[in-house]
């Protein structure tokens, strides 16, 4: 179990780091340093079609999951915090809300700025 969630935060980290490609330069062309490809443009299509699918799956992910919250397999199960924890608990997760949203905004962003470009 413990491997899994390792993996999975792996692949959050790795996916968001990816993110930033949409508002830095290395988004928009792979350094020069790396083998084979490096110096070429990236496709305009080959980062806003993952963007926007990944915009939509957290989007709905987290959505799901806030109408979800209070379910007995969540924050309803039996030894799930109370009180105050409970609280502390649901206003940690309430920013994954904006995420999807604010993923959405950043690509948009990107597309217009590259297809001004060229």
């Amino acid at each position: 179990m413990s491997f899994y969630l390792i993996g999975l935060s792996l692949l959050a980290e790795a996916v968001g780091l990816l993110t930033l490609g949409l508002i830095h330069r290395w988004g928009e062309e792979l350094p020069y340093w790396e083998p084979l490809l490096g110096g070429r443009r990236i496709p305009v299509l080959a980062a806003v079609i993952p963007a926007s699918t990944g915009a939509a799956l957290v989007t709905l992910i987290t959505v799901s999951g806030a109408f979800n919250w209070n379910d007995a397999d969540n924050m309803g199960a039996p030894g799930a915090p109370e009180g105050v924890h409970y609280w502390v608990m649901t206003v940690c997760y309430l920013p994954l809300l904006a995420w999807g949203p604010l993923l959405a905004v950043v690509t948009a962003a990107y597309y217009r700025r590259r297809r001004r470009e060229g």
